[in-house]
C-alpha cells in the first residue's frame, strides 16, 4: 500500500486548486480524478453554458438591431456544430493547461480511475490501495433522474452540450437555474421550447415579484411556460421525440417535443464511494456531513464543494478551498458561516442575488427599510435599449447594514458584487449612498436608490 500526505478525489474547483496548494507546501499528494479533469464547472457547467450563452446573445443582438436603428439584413442563423467547437476548444485548452501543471509537479500523483473508500482512511483506484492522513472529497454532483425517465430518451446538463442540430421543440422539466438558461439559449437558437414547473412560479426560493419578471420576459421571447404541473412520467414517440405526461389543472395532460431536458435538481456523487467503510456520514440526501471548517465527523477526512451540501456554486466550492487552505497553513480560523449567500442567474437579461430575499428578511423578525428602483428609470439602460426589470435593496433599519440585495437586469451579474462588498465590510448603507460613482453606468443610481428607502410596513 503506497502512502501520501494527502488525498484528494476529485478535480473540481475545489479540489484543483488544493492539490497545487498542498503540493507548494512539500506535501506529497494522491489527485484522482475519474471523468472531467477540472471538475463540472469547466466541462459541463459554467464554462460551457456561458459560451453558448454568448451565442445566443449574438443571435439576439442581429434580431433586434432595427431598435436602435440598424438594419441588419434577414438571413441569420445558427450553426450549432460551430457553437460546440468553440466551447469545445475552451474547455479543451483549460484542462490541458491543468494536465499539463499535474505532470510537471513531482509531488503531485495523478490516477484516472473512480476511487472508493476500502477501509480507515484508505482509497482503492483502480488496482492501487492508497493511504494518507488526510483526505479531501471534492466528487461534485451529477442531474437527479427521477425514476419514471430513467427508460425516456432525456438529455442533461452535460449531454444537451454534445448537440449538433439545434431541437426542434425541446421540453424542459424544472423551472430554476439550469432550465431557463438552457431554455432562454436554445429559443434564441431557434428551438420551440416548453419549460414545465410543479411550483406557481419559477426559481421557488426568489421573491415572487423577481420571478415574475423573469417568466414575463422569457415568455416574451416565445417560451411557454407550464406552472403548477407535475411531471408524471415521459414516453418515447414512435417517431423519435419525447411525450411528456403531467398532472395540471389547466392545459393539455400530455405535451410532445422532440428532445426532453430535464432540470429538476442535483444529486451527490457520493454513491460509489463506499463511504461506509471510513465511518464517513451523509444525510437523508446523500450529502457529505460536515463542520464549520469542513471537516466530517472523522477527524482528517474533510468534504468539499458540491457534495457536502453547503452550496451549490462554483465560487462556493473555491471558497471551501479557501477556508480548507487557509485554516491549514495560513494561520486563520474560517468558518463556512463566514459566506454570504450570493449567486447570478445567467439569462439575458441576468439577476445577481446577494444575501436574503425580501422574504427571507421578512422571517428574521428585524425592523426593515426597502429601496426599488426599474431599469426604466435608469438613463444607461435606456441607452442601450435594455430596460427590464430593477433593483431592490433590503436594510436593517436599526443597523443600517444591508441585509440583500438583488439586480435583475442589465449588468445585474456584476453589479450584485457592489452590494456584496458592503455587506462583507459590516458597513453602513450610507457609505455606499454618499459614494460618486461613474456616469453613465447602470451602478450610478443605487445611491439615488438608497436615498430614498421606505420603511417595510407589515
Amino acid at each position: 500500500m503506497k502512502k501520501f500526505d494527502a488525498i484528494i478525489i476529485g478535480s473540481g474547483q475545489a479540489g484543483t486548486p488544493l492539490a497545487f496548494k498542498l503540493a507548494s507546501e512539500g506535501k506529497k499528494v494522491a489527485f484522482i480524478e475519474k471523468e472531467h479533469v477540472g471538475g463540472t464547472c469547466l466541462n459541463v457547467g459554467c464554462t460551457p453554458t456561458k459560451a453558448y450563452v454568448a451565442s445566443a446573445r449574438r443571435v439576439w443582438e442581429a434580431m433586434h438591431g432595427k431598435e436602435l436603428g440598424i438594419d441588419i439584413p434577414e438571413g441569420t442563423k445558427v450553426n450549432l456544430e460551430k457553437v460546440k467547437e468553440r466551447k469545445d476548444a475552451m474547455i479543451s485548452k483549460s484542462v490541458n493547461g491543468i494536465l499539463e501543471g499535474l505532470n510537471n509537479n513531482k509531488y503531485i500523483t495523478f490516477y484516472e480511475g473512480e476511487a472508493a473508500f476500502s477501509g480507515d482512511k484508505t482509497v482503492k483506484v483502480n488496482r492501487d490501495e492508497i493511504t494518507a492522513d488526510q483526505l479531501f472529497i471534492n466528487v461534485g454532483g451529477r442531474a437527479f433522474v427521477p425514476e419514471s425517465f430513467k427508460q425516456v430518451h432525456y438529455l442533461d446538463n452535460q449531454s444537451i452540450l454534445e448537440l449538433k442540430e439545434i431541437p426542434e421543440h425541446l421540453i424542459i422539466v424544472g423551472g430554476s437555474y439550469i432550465g431557463l438558461e438552457f431554455g432562454q439559449m436554445f429559443r434564441r437558437f431557434g428551438s420551440k421550447v416548453t419549460i414545465i414547473e410543479r411550483n406557481a412560479t419559477i426559481i421557488g426560493h426568489e421573491d415572487k415579484d423577481v420571478s415574475d419578471a423573469i417568466r414575463q420576459f422569457l415568455e416574451k421571447e416565445g417560451i411557454e411556460f407550464r406552472l403548477n404541473a407535475n411531471c408524471l412520467s415521459g414516453k418515447n414517440n414512435a417517431s423519435g421525440g419525447v411525450t411528456v405526461k403531467v398532472d395540471c389543472t389547466n392545459g393539455a395532460p400530455e405535451i410532445s417535443g422532440s428532445h426532453l431536458l430535464l432540470a429538476v435538481g442535483r444529486a451527490p456523487n457520493t454513491d460509489t464511494l463506499n463511504l461506509e467503510s471510513a465511518g464517513v456520514k451523509t444525510n437523508e440526501r446523500g450529502f457529505i456531513e460536515v463542520n464549520e471548517t469542513l471537516e466530517t465527523n472523522v477527524p482528517g477526512i474533510y468534504a468539499l464543494g458540491d457534495c457536502n451540501g453547503k452550496g451549490a456554486f462554483t465560487h462556493t466550492a473555491y471558497n471551501d478551498y479557501e477556508i480548507v487552505a487557509d485554516n491549514l497553513f495560513g494561520g486563520k480560523t474560517r468558518k463556512v458561516s463566514d459566506r454570504i449567500l450570493t449567486y447570478s442567474l445567467f439569462t439575458d437579461p441576468p439577476l445577481g442575488r446577494a444575501g436574503l430575499t425580501l422574504e427571507q428578511a421578512r422571517k428574521t423578525g428585524k425592523k426593515l427599510k426597502v429601496g426599488f428602483m426599474k431599469m426604466s428609470n435608469v438613463a444607461r439602460a435606456r441607452e442601450k435599449g435594455e430596460t427590464t426589470g430593477f433593483m431592490q435593496v433590503i436594510v436593517d433599519a436599526e443597523t443600517d447594514k444591508i441585509l440583500g440585495a438583488c439586480v435583475l437586469g442589465t449588468g445585474g451579474d456584476e453589479i450584485i458584487s457592489l452590494f456584496l462588498g458592503m455587506m462583507y465590510a459590516g458597513a453602513s448603507y450610507k457609505v455606499l449612498m454618499d459614494s460618486v460613482l461613474p456616469h453613465p453606468t447602470v451602478s450610478e443610481l443605487i445611491p439615488t436608490m438608497l436615498e430614498s428607502l421606505q420603511e417595510l410596513k407589515d
